[in-house]
């Protein structure tokens, strides 16, 4: 049974093309552009300049990243990133995204993100409306996923 997600499960979507400089010996997509991509969607949800979501003096940090390689990515073409949020916390989130090429998911990750006090350099709590932004774009729990993962 397949148990990989499929892109409209995620309600944030964005796009990279893929260049070919982007390829490594073996003729692939090098695994660091997979990382990039996913920052891609991630830097879409949080850094929009119409909504940005940190407040003056904070920042948001990544403090877990899972990567799980599903298949190759190849040149040329462009890459899918879905994001959705999976939890909210009191000055944290989990991310769950994946990525996609010609429809064939190439990879999935969760990433814990922790919004940060630059001056303090510690933790600080989200405020209302991120909390309510976040939470909209939490989706349904993944198939093949149990609540306990």
């Amino acid at each position: 049974m397949n148990d990989d997600p499929i892109l409209t499960e995620f309600p944030l979507r964005s796009f990279d093309k893929l260049r070919y400089a982007d390829t490594d010996r073996q003729g692939h997509i090098n695994n660091a552009v997979f990382s990039s991509s996913l920052e891609t969607g991630r830097a879409e949800l949080l850094y929009d300049p119409a909504a940005p979501m940190a407040e003056p003096g904070t920042v948001f940090v990544i403090v877990r990243l899972e990567l799980d390689f599903r298949a190759e990515m190849t040149w040329p073409g462009e890459v899918a990133i879905g994001t959705a949020v999976e939890s909210v916390g009191h000055s944290s989130f989990k991310l769950r995204q994946a990525l996609f090429q010609n429809d064939r998911c190439v990879a999935v990750a969760r990433t814990v993100i922790v919004q940060m006090n630059e001056r303090t350099r510690s933790s600080c709590s989200l405020n209302a409306a991120s909390v309510t932004r976040l939470s909209a774009l939490q989706s349904a729990e993944p198939k093949g996923q149990s609540a306990s993962e």
